[in-house]
Formats: C-alpha cells, structure tokens, sequence
C-alpha cells in the first residue's frame, strides 16, 4: 500500500474553519479600510462606534448568530447613510439630480449596478476604504444618463 503524500495528510486532517470566529465578543468587522472590535455591552440601547470599538446592544451569552446580525445590521445603515451622502454630494457638483439609492445583498453582485435612474449598491462596500468608496460611486454616476435639475414643473426636457 502506497503511503500519502505529507502535504495531503495535513490538508485532510486539517479542522474545519469555524464560520462563528469572528462573531464573538473580541471580533472584529471590516468598516471603511480598517477594523473594528467587536465589544457586547449591555449599557448601550442601539449599536454605537466608539473609535476603534463597535458596541453593540447584547448580553455577554449572545449566541454568535445574534452578534453577526447586530454587526451587519449596523454596517448596512452605515453604508446606506454614507453612500447616500457621497451621491448626493456628487450630484450636486455635477448639478444634477441624485438617483435613488437601494441596498444590493447578493453574494456575486457588483458594488454598484444600474437600474435605469437607480443605482443598486452592495452593503459591503462600507468595508472599502473611503477612497476606493468615492471612487466606484463617481464612476457609477458618471455612467448614468444626466438628468437636469429643472425647476419649472411643465418643462421639456
């Protein structure tokens, strides 16, 4: 009987990857190019940054399930609230209306798609840095179709 190959004795007697590693107190979450530690405090009311720390609203039993979807939730208001803002900066120097905004969470999804007058951004783009972040969504919007800004409601545009 042939013996096995080393390399392939190690991979296979390797432990499996714990999915729930990160999703522990002392864990941390990618947020604008860097990380933030995940700390669960039971004094806080909603999920609070404070510098390097995510303090989240939760007992210290959460089940890592419960840590992960406190995390993601605030990391996608995050990213709604900070490419909102990016647009409709962006909009503005260019003197057009911003388009509307939504959330994309699939997991083979581009970080931002259009949809006719609407641009459909991944919520992990929030784990970019800010300059990689500025730079999809100006080249996104830069692609769209300009809509004027008119104010004159039966104006033909």
């Amino acid at each position: 009987m042939r013996s096995r190959i080393p390399q392939l004795t190690l991979r296979l007697e390797a432990a499996a990857p714990d999915d729930d590693a990160p999703w522990r107190a002392g864990g941390s979450v990618a947020y604008r190019g860097t990380t933030l530690c995940l700390v669960l405090d039971t004094a806080c009311r909603t999920p609070e940054r404070i510098g390097e720390e995510l303090h989240l609203p939760l007992p210290p039993a959460a089940m890592p399930r419960q840590i992960r979807d406190a995390a993601e939730s605030w990391l996608r208001d995050e990213a709604l609230t900070a490419i909102r803002l990016s647009i409709a900066q962006k909009s503005a120097l260019a003197g057009r209306r911003a388009p509307d905004i939504a959330l994309v969470f699939g997991k083979r999804s581009d970080w931002v798609q259009r949809d006719g007058d609407k641009l459909r951004c991944h919520w992990r783009l929030i784990e970019q840095s800010p300059a990689v972040i500025e730079q999809v969504l100006g080249r996104a919007l830069a692609a769209m179709q300009p809509t004027p800004v008119c104010d004159d409601l039966f104006a033909v545009a």
